[in-house]
């Protein structure tokens, strides 16, 4: 009996910016409460979520500004909204760690990841705090510098 290969990326989509803006504090792993039609467009790939964020509100967290791009042969019946906003899924403790978390001054909560976890759509939310021009010049500068230390590194042993 032959075993299902399991997809070797199973990242729908990545904030790439969030590293950049933000000092990452803690992570989150959430569900998300999908409909049909946005189930098989995460399946195609036609998710971004490089403008979203999250909010606490009324106990429950949501993911706001996400867009998921219907597929024309998955929702020909059903308005599709792209970016309705769409609760995340997670345990009582988890969810007061976020609004104790995201109360404080300077914390936001921003989407990092959309993934497939097994069948299950997950987002990886983080707590996290806003850099200031000089944290960005400094992170552009480490970059840079990892960059050049490889250079030298791979001549040297050339």
């Amino acid at each position: 009996m032959a075993k299902k290969e399991k997809p070797a990326n199973n990242v729908v989509a990545v904030n790439r910016r969030a590293n950049f803006e933000y000092f990452i504090e803690e992570r989150f792993e959430a569900g998300l409460e999908l409909q049909g039609w946005e189930v098989k467009a995460l399946r195609a790939g036609k998710a971004n979520i490089s403008e979203a964020y999250v909010i606490c509100k009324d106990n429950e967290v949501i993911l706001l500004g996400s867009i998921i791009n219907p597929l024309k042969t998955s929702c020909a019946f059903v308005v599709a909204d792209p970016t309705r906003t769409r609760k995340l899924l997670l345990n009582r403790r988890e969810i007061s760690k976020l609004i104790g978390k995201s109360q404080r001054q300077g914390y936001t909560l921003i989407p990092l990841k959309l993934y497939w976890k097994g069948s299950w759509a997950k987002l990886e939310i983080a707590v996290a705090k806003g850099k200031q021009d000089h944290d960005k010049r400094d992170s552009i500068k480490d970059r840079q510098w990892a960059r050049d230390k490889e250079r030298i590194m791979k001549k040297s042993f050339n």
